[in-house]
């Protein structure tokens, strides 16, 4: 009987620890297989993932910056709006998932007391969200090229430099927000209340190439422009598309599934907890082009 007993108990011993052993093994893997976007990583044919450490160290998180960068030749960009179809929010993977898309981002801010509406002038077709352009908010996304007129895919318009009457006989589609870079290439230093926060940014760069740029960990505008003007390429017309935790970039590639969730803003959201997407009224999404 003793025996017996000795032979269960060292029989117990052997399968915690394969169990261990196995469990080390699955975590070994996971790790391996962690991709590394340290330098850029080709996601298909014209599109290009990076992340780096921003030139100065946020208070909070990684002071990671997430780059995708893309030829708008090679894609379709498509603006939806909840109040075009059931008026339901949604959050960027669950617009991504019902809506076929490769990338779905945020389409510029939205109106808290008014949830559906966005903060500024958006239209998608004869949809119009919100009709109302705001003086300050000096860039215009704008996508969906007309047949005809040889525009890029997308376009970051400065308003102040483009004929808006003209611009909007162009696309189909447009989401107005705030200026970080002009159209010449020039910072845009913003001198409204100093507040940081997790930030997602659009912008074109010399030859036409698409680009958005994410930070989860908290810095000011001002900080995040001068980022941007020591970024190779040179950078023009960064328009500013949302800050907080409605910050929200969603990329599923070729096996590349990655998540970009925002957090922080200075005094209204001081916490870097937020893990998950917020259901959004309005995104951009990005299928190959037909």
């Amino acid at each position: 009987m003793l025996t017996l007993k000795r032979l269960l108990f060292l029989l117990c011993i052997l399968v915690v620890v394969q169990a261990c052993t196995n469990a080390s093994r699955t975590k070994q893997k996971k790790e391996e297989k962690k991709p590394d976007y340290s330098n850029w990583v080709s996601l298909t044919e014209g599109m290009q993932y990076r992340e780096i450490t921003a030139p100065k160290k946020s208070f909070i998180g990684d002071s990671k910056l997430a780059i995708l960068r893309m030829d708008p030749a090679k894609f379709r960009f498509d603006l939806f709006a909840a109040t075009q179809h059931d008026s339901i929010p949604k959050t960027v993977s669950k617009w991504a998932a019902t809506k076929d898309l490769m990338v779905a981002f945020n389409a510029c801010m939205y109106e808290q007391t008014k949830p559906l509406q966005s903060r500024a002038y958006l239209q998608n077709g004869k949809h119009i969200n919100n009709g109302k352009l705001l003086e300050q908010f000096n860039l215009m996304l704008a996508l969906g090229p007309k047949p005809g007129n040889n525009r890029s895919n997308i376009e970051v318009l400065d308003l102040t430099c483009a004929n808006w009457e003209q611009e909007k006989q162009n696309f189909k589609g447009f989401a107005q927000g705030l200026r970080m870079i002009d159209c010449n290439g020039s910072p845009m230093y913003w001198k409204k209340k100093i507040q940081s926060c997790s930030m997602l940014i659009a912008a074109e760069d010399q030859k036409g190439w698409f680009y958005l740029i994410f930070t989860r960990s908290p810095y000011t505008h001002n900080e995040l422009i001068d980022f941007m003007c020591q970024m190779p390429g040179g950078l023009h017309d960064a328009i500013y598309l949302e800050g907080g935790p409605e910050t929200s970039l969603y990329i599923n590639v070729n096996g590349h599934h990655i998540r970009k969730v925002g957090s922080w803003v200075s005094e209204t959201w001081e916490t870097d907890s937020n893990m998950h997407f917020w259901p959004l009224p309005n995104v951009i999404g990005i299928r190959k082009a037909s």
